[in-house]
């Protein structure tokens, strides 16, 4: 008799499911996190300024994902309607030295970072006399040393509060259904806690898929994706070099390997977005450089794991986010609800 073909288990993602979802742009103050979001959702929205706590609610605003297939669909259709796909973007207000214990308003600008999805970590690798940094001076990597600390903490506070509650359920004692659940509930969390403690961000960790079901509803803040951008004067992006870069990436190596690292200048983009597409184009073409904004936008769905499929007609052409792996059925319920119920097949060109 053959052996059974063993079920391989369905790997579920860290985060919380669905297609909307969100980024926040999170750093220190001062480091050009306001500047970027306006210049990446060409909006006024934001309040950059040359001082702490400028910006204090967050601001939203939706960035339209460049995509070739897209253009390329709307060229041949030449539609009356067309619906890009969007990316949210959050500008949240910049943390301190201290800010998980609440130090600088810390406790609500990181619950402005639990509610969203994934992280574009921006930080300063510029000098300007006029513009004042928070701890003195610029030095990136103890940047993130603070950024990633004050994560982690707040993620620990979370962590133990709910480890507290379910060893009292747990105490109860029982062998039914539930205690064993909670009781396993208790393992992954204890595990959740020893990775914090030993200076790791969830989002590293190997995870079960039943651990992941008990790390999406905490909302961790170290589980989310993050994408680091690195703001350099407009002068070091032409060249491409800095001395802080080498710093930045051996430091992401060894606490964050395999997330992104994309060099910008928001002063460039900041004035790129103020032009016209005809200056800007000749703006570039004159310095020898374009725009990194596509890649940070495109970088940020990734990590998102967020992908597309198109429908196309005279009447509309429009582009549908879902996850990655999301199934036909599925992905065709995105569009309509009974789409998914009485799904028969798709014609996929």
């Amino acid at each position: 008799m053959p052996p059974k073909k063993q079920v391989k288990e369905e790997k579920i993602l860290l985060g919380r499911p669905g297609n909307s979802l969100k980024s926040g742009i999170v750093g220190l103050a001062n480091v050009g996190k306001s500047t970027l979001f306006q210049a990446i959702t060409k909006s006024s929205l934001g309040n950059p300024a040359n001082f702490p706590y400028a910006t204090i609610d967050p601001e939203e605003a939706r960035v339209i994902v460049p995509d070739e297939r897209f253009d390329w669909l709307c060229e041949q259709y030449k539609p009356k309607s067309i619906v890009p796909a969007n990316l949210t973007v959050y500008d949240i207000a910049g943390l301190t030295r201290g800010a998980s214990t609440g130090a600088g308003l810390g406790n609500a600008f990181l619950s402005h970072i639990r509610a969203v999805d994934a992280i574009f970590q921006v930080v300063r690798c510029f000098d300007d006399a006029e513009i004042i940094h928070v701890e003195g001076d610029v030095d990136p990597v103890r940047d993130l040393d603070i950024i990633s600390e004050e994560l982690r903490l707040k993620d620990i506070e979370f962590v133990e509060k709910s480890l507290e509650n379910l060893v009292k359920q747990t105490k109860r004692g029982g062998q039914s259904l539930e205690m064993k659940k909670m009781k396993e509930e208790q393992a992954t969390v204890e595990k959740i806690l020893d990775m914090l403690k030993s200076g790791k961000d969830v989002r590293k960790g190997d995870w079960a898929p039943k651990e992941v079901e008990v790390i999406n509803p905490l909302f961790l803040l170290t589980a989310k994706p993050v994408v680091y951008l690195v703001n350099l004067s407009e002068k070091d992006y032409i060249r491409q070099k800095n001395k802080h870069l080498p710093k930045i990436a051996a430091w992401v190596k060894e606490h964050a390997e395999g997330d992104p690292i994309i060099p910008i200048s928001v002063s460039f983009e900041e004035r790129l977005a103020t032009m016209t597409d005809a200056e800007a184009q000749e703006e570039s073409k004159k310095l020898g450089t374009k725009s990194i904004l596509p890649k940070v936008i495109l970088t940020m769905r990734k990590a998102l794991n967020l992908g597309s499929f198109f429908t196309t007609g005279t009447d509309e052409v429009r582009q549908w986010t879902i996850r990655n792996g999301t199934k036909a059925p599925q992905a065709a319920g995105v569009i309509h609800g009974d789409f998914e119920k009485t799904f028969i097949q798709a014609i996929v060109y």
